[in-house]
């Protein structure tokens, strides 16, 4: 199983940022649409030797032909490293965030994919470019924008998916599934991984078909002293994905479905504090993979070995590189 970590940086700092956290031992990198842009960090940080993957980029406010520029190019960056991470975010972000619009996310998602396949089979193998969809639509593609093909293909599309529509797309149709951070023991145990081997089997797709990308949100140290304030953030982060609907069925695997309204009140009127103080130690425990490096490497191994074929970590409080390194030893061990 392999361990990824979040490279997130000030764009001065992000090449610096990632060749300390390959240092590490870390297989992989990936980034996220937060406050900084998902593509750039990676390309300054092909020269790591990481595999390198977007967690996730917003889909719908870039068209299939950027999406596709951007991957090949960094594809032909990495060495054939790169893994494109999408996602459909909510409508409200979609819409009021990225000024793009919003409609039929699982059928334009399916389309997004088979139009990013079609405009790279122009480029790999000189097919003529002729996708017409419903939402978007590529049938023109000269010489000039042509960047010829990839000596290593093609880079894979991973689909990050929650909802069953979604997963069933994504086993059916991605080279990957990005599994929500945003989970617990239980959940995973009931409802996503019974999800993704129903779709793989609906799609008849073998577990070696389908890169199977597990999340947790990780609250890691070695020094007791600051793990309440990781603790701390990690909560914040459990209010923040509890106050949105799409991820309200989490909690109410966890029992605790009644936070969801009273989260989703508090974020609309911008109180994330009383977000956070509304996540007990008992919820913080099942969602939140929390201690030393040994107990977190022991936590991620029995959620996700044998199933996962590797991790990413969101570190909301961050992990001391030295803790890292630690917890990497031990997840290889």
């Amino acid at each position: 199983m392999k361990l990824d970590a979040l490279l997130l940086a000030p764009p001065a700092e992000v090449a610096r940022r990632a060749e300390e956290l390959a240092a590490t031992g870390v297989d992989g990198l990936f980034t996220f649409e937060g406050p900084h842009d998902v593509f750039l960090p990676l390309a300054l940080a092909a020269a790591t030797g990481c595999d390198l993957y977007t967690n996730l980029a917003i889909a719908f406010p870039r068209s299939p032909m950027h999406l596709a520029h951007l991957a090949w190019d960094l594809g032909a960056q990495s060495g054939g490293r790169f893994a494109l991470g999408l996602g459909t975010q909510i409508q409200a972000h979609v819409e009021r965030r990225y000024g793009a619009t919003w409609s039929s996310p699982v059928a334009r998602m399916a389309e997004w994919i088979a139009a990013i396949r079609a405009i790279g089979a122009r480029w790999q193998d000189g097919e003529p470019l002729a996708f017409e969809g419903k939402h978007t639509r590529h049938t023109l593609m000269t010489p000039a924008f042509d960047p010829g093909p990839l000596p290593t293909g093609p880079p894979p599309i991973w689909l990050g998916a929650l909802g069953p529509k979604m997963v069933a797309l994504a086993t059916a149709e991605a080279d990957g599934l990005l599994i929500h951070p945003f989970t617990s023991d239980r959940h995973l145990l009931a409802v996503t991984r019974p999800r993704i081997v129903e779709g793989r089997h609906a799609a008849d797709r073998p577990a070696d078909d389908l890169t199977v990308v597990g999340q947790a949100i990780v609250a890691c140290t070695s020094d007791p002293a600051k793990q309440a304030d990781l603790d701390l953030a990690a909560r914040w982060m459990i209010g923040f994905y509890g106050s949105t609907p799409a991820y309200a069925a989490v909690l109410e695997t966890e029992g605790r479905g009644h936070l969801h309204p009273e989260l989703r009140r508090l974020s609309r009127e911008g109180r994330w504090d009383e977000m956070a103080a509304l996540v007990d130690d008992d919820l913080l425990d099942a969602v939140v993979v929390r201690g030393d490096p040994a107990a977190v490497a022991t936590r991620l191994r029995d959620r996700y070995d044998g199933f996962a074929d590797r991790v990413a970590m969101s570190t909301p409080g961050g992990i001391a590189d030295e803790d890292l390194a630690a917890l990497v030893t031990e997840v290889h061990a």
